[in-house]
Parts: C-alpha cells; sequence; structure tokens
C-alpha cells in the first residue's frame, strides 16, 4: 500500500501505480516538456498523499492533473507566458475525466507504452534512456533508481536531469511518437524493458510490495508491447523472458530472507502457469533468430530442467555462443562463462585433466573481467567467480571476493547470501 500522513488509511498502490503514468503523459502533453511534467506529478501525488481521507478525490487521475496544471501556473506566474498559460487554464477551471486525452495516444497504446516510446529517444544515450524510463514510467523515486542501477543518488539525480534536459533540447514539445517512429523506436524499447527485467532480477529476488515490482512492471509493459507487435519474434521473445524469470522467482529467497543459488531452489515451488506461459511465447520466439530470441531459448532450458546436474548445459552453452555473435557484451561473456563453469563440472566430456584446464582457462578470464569490465559486468564476474572456487572446493579462495562484493550489493537477500558464504568459509 502507498501510505498517508499518520492515522490515515493508506491508498490503494494498484490505483497509484495506473494513474502515475497518465498523469505524467497528460501533463507532458500539456505543458510541452516531459520533465517538467514528471515534477508537476510527483507534486501532484505528495499532495494526495497529504489529504485526510475524507478529502480525497473519487478520481485521482482529473484530480492529480489538475493540481499539476495549477502548481505550474504559480511557478511561471512572473514568466512571460502567465497570460498564455492562464488562458488555456481558465477554458478549462475544472478536469474531468472525459477530457483526459489531448494529445490523441493512439488506440491500444496505454500510457506507460507512450511514455517508454517518449524515453527512449534516439537523442538520449542508452543510460539516459533507461534511468528516464525507471522514473517516468515505472515511477520510482530517484534512491530507488539509484538502489536498482548500483549508483550513488547524486550520479542518479544527476543522470535524471542530463536526460531530461537532453529530451527538452532535441524536442520542442513533448509528443507521443507517431506510429513509424514507433516502429523504429522499437528494439530500443525492448532493450529498455529487458534492462528493467535484468535489474529486478538481481537486486529484487522478493520485491516489498507491488509498487517496487520492477519485474510484474516489466511484464506489464511486454503484455503491451505484445498487443502492439503480436507477430515480432523479438517482442514475443522478450515476454518469454520475462514470463520464464517470473515464474522461476518463488523460492529464490529462504526463510531467512537470504538469496539460493540455483541449485539450492526448491523448485516445486515455481508457478508452472507462468512458465507455460513463457515457453509458449519462447516457442513462438524461435521463429526468429536475434537476441531475445536466444535468451528466451536459454531461459526455456533452465525453467524446464529438473535440477541443476540435469540442464542441458552443452545446448546453453551453444545458445551462449550465439547469442555473442547476434548481441555481444560482458554480460553475455560472463553468462556464457558461468554456463562452461557448470558445463565442465556436470556434463564435460574430456579427461579430468582437460576438465582442470578449462576451469583454469574460465577463472583466468574471470578473474580479467573482474577487472576491466563495465561495473555491471564486473560485479557478474565477481560472483561468477567466487562461485566457481567456492564449488571446487577452495572456499578460503572465495571468501575474499564475497567480501570485496558487500560494498558493491545492496539488496538486503544478495547481501544475505554473500554474508553466509563467507561465515561458512572460515
Amino acid at each position: 500500500m502507498v501510505h498517508a500522513r499518520s492515522g490515515e488509511p493508506p491508498l490503494d498502490e494498484e490505483e497509484v501505480r495506473d494513474a502515475l503514468p497518465r498523469v505524467v503523459r497528460i501533463l507532458a502533453s500539456w505543458c510541452g516538456d516531459l520533465g517538467v511534467a514528471e515534477d508537476l506529478a510527483g507534486e501532484a501525488f505528495a499532495r494526495l498523499v497529504a489529504l485526510p481521507a475524507s478529502e480525497r478525490p473519487r478520481a485521482v487521475v482529473p484530480w492529480c492533473v489538475q493540481v499539476g496544471r495549477r502548481v505550474h501556473l504559480d511557478e511561471r506566474r512572473r514568466s512571460a507566458r502567465f497570460s498564455q498559460l492562464a488562458h488555456r487554464l481558465a477554458e478549462e477551471p475544472v478536469v474531468s475525466e472525459h477530457e483526459l486525452d489531448p494529445d490523441g495516444v493512439p488506440s491500444g497504446l496505454d500510457d506507460r507504452l507512450a511514455l517508454l516510446f517518449a524515453a527512449c529517444d534516439p537523442a538520449l544515450t542508452a543510460e539516459n534512456q533507461l534511468v528516464l524510463a525507471l522514473r517516468v514510467v515505472c515511477g520510482l523515486s530517484v534512491d530507488q533508481v539509484a538502489l536498482h542501477l548500483g549508483l550513488g543518488e547524486a550520479a542518479t539525480a544527476a543522470r535524471l536531469t542530463r536526460a531530461k534536459r537532453a529530451l527538452a533540447a532535441a524536442r520542442d514539445h513533448f509528443e507521443v511518437p507517431g506510429r513509424d517512429a514507433r516502429a523504429e523506436r522499437l528494439p530500443v524499447v525492448l532493450d529498455c524493458v529487458a534492462a528493467m527485467f535484468t535489474v529486478a532480477h538481481r537486486t529484487s529476488p522478493e520485491p516489498p510490495d507491488a509498487l517496487e515490482d520492477l519485474g510484474a512492471q516489466a511484464l506489464s509493459i511486454a503484455d503491451g508491447l505484445v498487443d502492439m507487435y503480436p507477430a515480432d519474434s523479438e517482442v514475443r521473445g522478450l515476454r518469454a523472458v520475462v514470463l520464464l524469470g517470473l515464474g522461476r522467482r518463488p523460492g529464490r529467497v529462504d526463510d531467512e530472507g537470504v538469496a539460493l543459488t540455483l541449485d539450492e531452489v526448491d523448485r516445486s515451488r515455481w508457478d508452472q502457469r507462468i512458465l507455460r506461459l513463457g515457453l509458449a511465447d519462447a516457442a513462438f520466439a524461435m521463429q526468429g533468430h536475434g537476441r531475445f530470441a536466444l535468451e528466451s531459448a536459454i531461459s526455456g532450458l533452465h525453467a524446464t530442467a529438473p535440477s541443476v546436474a540435469a540442464t542441458d548445459w552443452p545446448r546453453v552453452v551453444q545458445f551462449y555462443e550465439v547469442l555473442q555473435q547476434v548481441w555481444s557484451s560482458p554480460a553475455v561473456e560472463v553468462a556464457w562463462l558461468a554456463a562452461r563453469t557448470q558445463l565442465v563440472l556436470h556434463a564435460f566430456p574430456g579427461t579430468a585433466a582437460e576438465a582442470a584446464g578449462a576451469l583454469a582457462a574460465i577463472e583466468e578470464r574471470l578473474v580479467e573481467m573482474t577487472e576491466e569490465a563495465p561495473t555491471f559486468a564486473r560485479r557478474d564476474a565477481a560472483f561468477a567467480l567466487a562461485d566457481l572456487r567456492w564449488r571446487t572446493g577452495r572456499r578460503a579462495e572465495a571468501a575474499p571476493t564475497y567480501e570485496r562484493l558487500l560494498d558493491h550489493v545492496t539488496s538486503p537477500p544478495v547481501r544475505g547470501f554473500c554474508e553466509r558464504r563467507i561465515r561458512l568459509a572460515g
């Protein structure tokens, strides 16, 4: 729930989650600036939360839009645009539900998707697109965005400011991209939704509430994209990745709130209904050969394996090798190295000496990546390196890596996992 002031009943979190992107989109269309609209919406919702229960509006969206417009008017009262804005506001003194389509959003395009396509503007860098999407589309606070991305709050706020300024500089007025522009931006939108889900998977194995469940929000957005592009194999592949990840989320944390490794998870707790939906999407996606088709195939192999040892590691490794050709990135290389480790441990066809040599080569590369790779991949490489050493009986060597990871891990379940392994190694 979204909590109001002390003594007041909480606001309904689902209503707030659904209302926020619509309020932002409407205010952006009205004032012409997405960054300004996001600030106005934040102020409006803050005032809504502060209201006594007896004074809360029945319709959240029009009330927040009206408040946002008046806040903007107050802020611009001394500017040259005051008379123009005052005239526009005077023409619409009360906002009603049937008036809330000022920019003619195309039928079938919900407000989150409209904002996401706007945020994924080619004028912005990939990093700025993501931080803007997390803040404006998902409604996360700056400190929550910082937590999810592993950045400091000051750095996150600065990145968000740069994103808003770059978008305002590139576009004279906020508008929802048309069909052709949306098609051009679709690959970037898919990357952004995938990044949202990756962040959720790494940092929130057990979200505290629906408002902070970035994984569920990614699925909701992926559903909307499938509605728009039902025959696109990459869109279906992305949704498959999200579904298969969410289906395997139950059981990732033990009774003490500590994250579990893949071989420790109780697979009987996995949500089979969600997994079946994900496997259906993955089967459709394999008509193509893109990034998300391959990622969904890998996720499907994990979802259908009865155990870690019984996983088809040769095929997992093969898919990762093809993925590196289609979408090369440090994150994919780390995942390939981790899969190679499992292959050697469970299904290596060579001799013991050859297996030892393969593990040594994997370890050498992981050590290099912990020093040279980008920040996000460096952390993943450190986990893979510590796990390799742990699984090969060198717990004392793994412990210092887990200790260093504590400086970069903020998720309580993952921190608990590192601390537990440090204790067991001692």
